[in-house]
């Protein structure tokens, strides 16, 4: 048996192939819509990817299940638990619906599906038993159900896609699916689907992989025996969920269309740029920092990118870069992994540089001295990092939460802008321009150059 594991740091997002030697199979599990790394993985091991499944629908990017099938054949095992809201849209006779307790085999390796209802009502996690070794399974693909140090959380169907009244349902099913683990061996290795960064829990672990006997021992939702006190434990201080995760459960239940459909962005002429600006279509100026066009959103090219830009399109309309030719294709692949799919086209900068500025930008002495002359101090980080340590005085308003409470802003003061290092606040000064602040700036390095000037701060 092989297991090879794969990791997306833009996603914090886990996926996994299951190769048996002897038979020269595999399977993939939770794909990411970029099957690149899975096609190379097998041709390296000389195997062929005859199947492909996933542990449920997934909200925060773009499944490429469709996109392995499509590529190499594989049989596709889908759930089909969870309810007629929650069937897949897009199952054909190349498809084996699991249910409860269903097994498959692939070479001398069994799968078993294990319904645990919880993160989502359709979940599924994975039990793998290499039947040459032992009757019993060394391991458990987890999926959004457990993670490293945490559980997934049970609110997206209500506060990202909409389904009222199922946050607390949601998390009623974690707590029965924590009963059912503890029952099973310690031994069995964890392989969760998410890791440290992902917005489907509020504490993962960055390590990728556990035992369930540690888990046991030290992950927080394993400590609980009274369900109402899980129930509150677990619905509180959930991170906030990007506006994108309710288009992602729409895509993957219906089936995201497959890359080699999708058209390439074309270059634009730079006389065209008036005119995008002035529609609906958004613009993310992707230059280096502070290098600017008005009324686009400035966000630089890092691993969160399609997480920024996942925050503030409009999928109903479309999206244009400004960014170098030789960028297109990443920057394009990292949008495509949240289903931003309609990049209408791209500006190169060069031929922008006449529409140009600059966003306003301070050091963090000259915003001190700004500050105590009656600055508004802007705190655009989320709100668990504003509780742990701020600038006296600040107002903490996320920099995705500011096209809807702008309003909030004053027009008649000097606002002073931060996050922890500048990237946010880069996005959130960008916004305000858009909306024709006139006296703001935001502050290079963050938070964190100001501590390491020495500038005070309040924790707790």
């Amino acid at each position: 048996m092989l297991l090879k594991y794969f990791y997306d740091r833009a996603l914090a997002q886990a996926s996994y192939l299951i190769g048996c030697q002897e038979t020269g199979e595999a399977l993939i599990v939770d794909p990411a819509r970029d099957i690149s790394p899975y096609l190379h993985a097998a041709q390296q091991e000389n195997l062929r990817i005859t199947q492909v499944t996933e542990t449920h629908i997934h909200a925060d990017f773009v499944s490429g299940i469709r996109e392995v099938a499509a590529a190499t054949g594989a049989h596709m095992y889908l759930s089909a638990e969870g309810g007629v809201d929650w069937q897949y849209q897009f199952v054909d006779a190349n498809t084996t619906l699991l249910h409860d307790g269903a097994s498959w085999l692939l070479g001398n390796i069994r799968i078993q599906a294990i319904h645990t209802p919880g993160h989502t009502p359709e979940h599924l996690i994975f039990a793998i038993t290499d039947t040459q070794a032992s009757d019993q399974p060394f391991g458990l693909i987890t999926g959004d159900c457990l993670f490293v140090g945490d559980v997934g959380r049970p609110d997206l169907l209500e506060v990202a896609a909409g389904y009222a009244n199922t946050a607390e349902i949601g998390a009623r099913g974690q707590f029965r699916n924590l009963q059912m683990l503890k029952t099973l061996p310690d031994y069995l290795q964890i392989l969760p689907g998410h890791g440290a960064g992902s917005a489907c829990g509020k504490a993962l672990g960055a390590v990728p992989s556990s035992t369930l006997g540690y888990e046991k021992l030290v992950n927080p939702a394993f400590q609980f025996d009274d369900e109402a006190e899980f129930v509150r434990w677990l619905l509180s201080d959930q991170p906030p969920a990007p506006r994108y995760f309710a288009q992602m459960k729409r895509v993957n239940k219906q089936g995201a269309p497959l890359v080699s459909t999708l058209p390439r962005p074309e270059r634009m002429e730079r006389f065209l740029l008036n005119d995008v600006v002035r529609s609906n279509a958004l613009v993310i100026d992707t230059r280096r920092r502070n290098v600017h066009v008005a009324c686009a959103l400035h966000i630089q090219p890092s691993d969160q990118f399609s997480t920024y830009a996942g925050w503030f399109v409009d999928f109903a309309h479309p999206v244009y870069l400004i960014t170098a030719p030789e960028q297109v294709d990443a920057l394009m692949s990292q949008l495509r992994a949240v289903g931003i799919d309609n990049i209408a086209g791209y500006f190169v900068p060069d031929e922008v540089d006449i529409y140009s500025g600059t966003l306003p930008a301070i050091d963090v002495r000259a915003a001190a001295e700004r500050i105590r002359r009656g600055a508004m101090v802007l705190d655009v980080r989320a709100v668990s990092e504003y509780r742990e340590k701020r600038i006296a005085g600040a107002v903490n308003l996320p920099y995705h939460d500011l096209p809807e409470r702008i309003d909030e802003l004053p027009r008649d003061r000097s606002i002073i802008i931060h996050c922890a290092t500048g990237v946010r606040s880069q996005i959130a000064a960008s916004l305000l321009e858009r909306h024709n602040f006139a006296d703001f700036a935001h502050v290079e390095g963050g938070l964190d150059a100001w501590i390491a000037a020495g500038l005070p701060v309040e924790k707790g």
